[in-house]
This record gives C-alpha cells, sequence and structure tokens, in this order.
C-alpha cells in the first residue's frame, strides 16, 4: 500500500506533460467524458495492478512493460490509467499496433465508439509489421467491433465468435486469448468480463489452467460466479483477485461484493472503505475530478448500503449524498442516482424523495428520467397526490420507450428499468386500494428485482421489498407482505428488516412465539444501529407485546 502511494506522489510530480507538449499524444486522444488531456498523460510503471502478461510485437522492452500494465488496467476497468499506458507504449514504440487495440478497447470502455474505431484502424494499419498471432488478434477486434457496431444483430456476434474460435485453434495455449473468448461468450458482442455466466467459467477455468493466479481471470469468475447465483465460489476467486491486484481499487471492490452476500457486513465495509482509500489517494496525487471515475461513485454508493443494512442511517445517507454530488457523465452513473430517492422513500421522508426524485427527471439519460419519474410516483402515492402520482407514471411510461431493449456494456437496459416502473405502478395501487391488481404486479416486480444482474441490483431490491412489504401491510394486504417477506428472508437472512417484517406478519397470524424469534433476530443483526432508528424501536416495542 505505502508503495502505491509514493507511486501515486511521484507521479504527480512528473506528470505534466500534457497534450500540447506531446506530438504524439497531441491528435491521439479523441473527445470522451474523460479530458483527452488526462488519458494521454505520463507515467510511471507501477506494482500491484496485476499479472497479466503478453509478448507483443517490440523491441523496446520498456514498451512491453508499459503495454502489459496497460492490460492489466484496462481488465480491471480502470480506463483512464489504461490509456495513459498505452500510450506510454507508443511513446516508447510508434509501431506498437496491440498498444492501438488496448486503447480500442478501453474507448470503448469509456462508451466512445468513435474512439474505439479510431484506433482500431491505427492497428490494422500496422498488421502487416507484427506477428501472424497479432494478426489475427487485429481481426478480433474489427469483428467485434462491426458486432458492436450492431449491437442487435445476431449474425454478427456469431460471426465475432467464430473468428475468435478460429484463432484459438492456431493459439490455443494462449491464455489472454481464451480471457477474450471468455468475453466473446456474453450475451453481446460489448461483453468485458462484467456479465458472464455458466457458460464463460470454462473459459476462465483454462486461463488459470495455463497461467495459476491469473488476476484477471479470477477477477471474471467473480462476475460469472455472482451472475449464477455461486456466492461462495465467487466469494474464493474475490478473495486471490485482492491479492493479486493490491493496488486496483476495483480488486478490493469487488472482494467486498461478496463478503455482504455472505452476511459478512463488516469485512465488506473494511474493503469499501480500503477501495474508496486507494482511489482519493490516487485522485489528490493526480488532481483528477473523481467524477471522471465511473467506479468512485459506484463504490460509494454499496458502500452506504451496507452501512444502510446494518440500520447505521446517518452515515448511509451522508455517503449516498456525496455519490450523488458527483457530475452524471454516462447512463450508468444516471441512473444509480436512484440510490438516493430511494433511499429517502425508505425512511419515509416522501417529500424529500419526491425532490431527488424530479432531479433525476432532469438527466440527459432516458434510463434516469424514467426512473426519477418511477419514483417521484412512488413518493406522491405516499404523499396522498394519487392524481400527480399517475401521470408520473405516465411519463415513467413514456420515457422508458427511448431506452434501448439491448445495450452494450453496463448500459442500462430497458429491462432492467422497467422493473422500477412497474413496482411504483403497484405501490399507487396499493394506495388506491387495488388490491387484487397490485398483488400479482408486485410479485413480478419482486422477481424482476431479484433476478436483475450486478451488485448494485442485489442490494437495492433487498430494500425495494422491504418498502414493498411496508406498503402491503399498511393497505391489509397481508398474504403479499407475508410473500414479501419470505422473499426478504430468501434474499438476504442476515438483514434485520428480513426478520422484522416476517415478525411482524407472524404477530398479525397470532403466532407470538414465532415472531418473538425473529424480532430477537431483527435485534441481533441491528446490534450496531443507530440507536434513533425507527424499525429498531419498532422491534423492541414489538418485544413488549
Amino acid at each position: 500500500m505505502k508503495t502505491f502511494f509514493l507511486a501515486l506522489i511521484l507521479l504527480a510530480s512528473s506528470s505534466n506533460a500534457f497534450a500540447q507538449d506531446d506530438p504524439h499524444a497531441a491528435c491521439a486522444a479523441p473527445p470522451t467524458y474523460v479530458p483527452s488531456e488526462l488519458l494521454v498523460r505520463t507515467l510511471p510503471l507501477r506494482k500491484g495492478v496485476g499479472n497479466s502478461h503478453e509478448a507483443v510485437t517490440t523491441t523496446s522492452k520498456e514498451a512491453q512493460k508499459y503495454y502489459d500494465q496497460g492490460l492489466n488496467y484496462l481488465e480491471s476497468y480502470v480506463w483512464i490509467e489504461a490509456s495513459r499506458s498505452f500510450h506510454e507504449a507508443l511513446r516508447k514504440d510508434p509501431n506498437l499496433a496491440m498498444a492501438y487495440i488496448g486503447l480500442s478497447r478501453t474507448h470503448s470502455g469509456m462508451d466512445d465508439a468513435d474512439g474505439a474505431k479510431m484506433y482500431f484502424e491505427k492497428a490494422k494499419a500496422l498488421a502487416p509489421k507484427v506477428s501472424e498471432r497479432e494478426q489475427r488478434r487485429i481481426a478480433i477486434r474489427e469483428a467485434q467491433l462491426a458486432a458492436m457496431e450492431n449491437i442487435e444483430d445476431n449474425a454478427k456476434l456469431a460471426a465475432y465468435r467464430k473468428v475468435v474460435e478460429d484463432a484459438l485453434a492456431k493459439d490455443i495455449d494462449d491464455a489472454q486469448l481464451w480471457v477474450l473468448a471468455g468475453n466473446a461468450q456474453e450475451s453481446t458482442a460489448a461483453g468485458r468480463g462484467q456479465r458472464g455466466g455458466a457458460n464463460t467459467v470454462p473459459y476462465y477455468n483454462q486461463v488459470l489452467a495455463l497461467v495459476p493466479n491469473h488476476a484477471t481471470a479470477h477477477h471474471y469468475l467473480i462476475h460469472s460466479y455472482e451472475t449464477i447465483g455461486l456466492i461462495d465460489r465467487a466469494l474464493e476467486h474475490g478473495e486471490v483477485f485482492a491479492r493479486e491486484s493490491p493496488s486496483i481499487p476495483h480488486a478490493a471492490h469487488m472482494w467486498a461484493h461478496d463478503l455482504r452476500r455472505v452476511g459478512r457486513i463488516d469485512d465488506a465495509i473494511t474493503q469499501f472503505k480500503k477501495t474508496d482509500a486507494l482511489e482519493r489517494a490516487y485522485y489528490q496525487a493526480e488532481s483528477i475530478d473523481p467524477s471522471m471515475d465511473w467506479h468512485h461513485g459506484h463504490n460509494l454508493d454499496l458502500l452506504a448500503t451496507c452501512y444502510q443494512h446494518k440500520g447505521q442511517m446517518a452515515i448511509a445517507e451522508k455517503t449516498l449524498r456525496e455519490a450523488a454530488a458527483l457530475k452524471k457523465v454516462t447512463a450508468y452513473h444516471a441512473f444509480n442516482e436512484k440510490g438516493l430517492p430511494a433511499f429517502l422513500i425508505h425512511r419515509g421522508r416522501y417529500e424529500e424523495a419526491l425532490e431527488a426524485a424530479r432531479a433525476m427527471t432532469k438527466f440527459e439519460y432516458p434510463q434516469a428520467r424514467t426512473v426519477g419519474h418511477a419514483l417521484a410516483a412512488h413518493a406522491l402515492a405516499d404523499l396522498g397526490r394519487l392524481d400527480e402520482a399517475r401521470a408520473e407514471l405516465t411519463a415513467a411510461e413514456r420515457e422508458l420507450e427511448q431506452v434501448p431493449a439491448v445495450t452494450p456494456g453496463i448500459v442500462p437496459k430497458r429491462s432492467i428499468v422497467k422493473v422500477w416502473v412497474d413496482a411504483a405502478r403497484g405501490e399507487v395501487l396499493l394506495k388506491t386500494g387495488q388490491l387484487a391488481e397490485a398483488n400479482p404486479l408486485l410479485k413480478n416486480a419482486e422477481r424482476d428485482l431479484r433476478a436483475t444482474p450486478g451488485p448494485d441490483a442485489w442490494t437495492q431490491a433487498l430494500f425495494r421489498l422491504e418498502t414493498i412489504a411496508r406498503s402491503a401491510r399498511e393497505a391489509g394486504d397481508w398474504e403479499l407482505a407475508e410473500y414479501t417477506a419470505k422473499q426478504m428472508l430468501d434474499h438476504d437472512s442476515a438483514y434485520g428488516g428480513s426478520h422484522l417484517a416476517m415478525a411482524l406478519v407472524l404477530e398479525h397470524k397470532g403466532d407470538s412465539a414465532s415472531a418473538k424469534k425473529e424480532l430477537a433476530e431483527a435485534k441481533r443483526y441491528w446490534k450496531d444501529a443507530d440507536r434513533d432508528m425507527a424499525e429498531l424501536k419498532q422491534v423492541e416495542t414489538a418485544a413488549r407485546r
């Protein structure tokens, strides 16, 4: 850790070569949401960023080292440092075609299709000068970009996979090619290790057979196992990824993902805080706006929900508001702004939730506008302003039509956004006494919430279920309340709120003995909660009955 911080400090004093001072960089960085001068800044070689290595066509040992560094940052989604590393490799060797491929992939990570294509063309122009193996890699990238440009074209996706398969037949022992082959098995050509499943596991296991403790293989296996719900296996790979890449914030963050899922909330908080410390040291040393790093707000969101899980609402809100203050530079950032209004609804602060939700409706991204209108409808229903709530639902449905059904990378697609609209509609129906219509709609929404992939979705589903359970009790739909309490326990039995929801159902049914057991569990899991938390007082009051 000390070595990493020292490197950052040294880097800060040596990073004054901006684009205008560097003939190579001046024409090399197309505009993205990250300032161009930042993407091309010089940087030193660093330790602890992973162990991916790929021999490339160059006579420069320094170029090779910077290429490997860029590869490791790329595979951990550290887009800025990946870009800087590949540019540095090109300063050492302007004919390093694979560095241009790395830059092309990096710009895809930043949702910059034009930049990705521009850098690919530079690599393709150098293809006659590189090995046949690298020519095959350039061909893979060409097929991938063609499929990404037509993201819903299954024929192009199949063609891309065929190019990868053909390359494997010639380079069967190439670990990095097996990594790419695993990526290619994701549902779209934009796959980069985050949306794998059972079908990608054998590919990454083959990487480990070739290169034991390959950090990237462990990283992508975490995502794959999370998707199919094998959290114990994801946890094992998370620990190795964190160990093999100690200077990568995302590595500590990934381990924390699954520490939460097995009830180790305090350990998760430790890892999320470690991530935060690494990021803040980096931003300070480099004078970087944290909004330029997609990962920072994501980490704050998950840290905040860990505090919320423990019942520490004051620090949870403080952390959520810090995340909300970051500029929203992508659809992913903007969509995740829902954490704050959803938290305020969860806390019963409906006027504040309405204000936060309506702020989301002003964003440029339809995903954020849709969920903003949906959460505004929920808040308005709780405030008894039902006509306004219905109007917000209509607006949400209109915006939802603008959300693509298929999207690249982690850009939220329509099905992921729609569930928030369905849940809000169900809440409005409950408030108007239309229980027969609300009940099946909300049950379907609960199923879809729980099935949504990703660490944000998992924890947000838990608290969303909790608000549905509360609404069901208030509306007198005890069948839905019981169903939802069971869903909560199945989703996360290490959460105090899951046990409280079931205790209140059991108490309503007259099973006081079982209710008291659930209340005791709620109190145990909320042992570190804020003493003024309403739910904790509810537990203590119910336990005395």
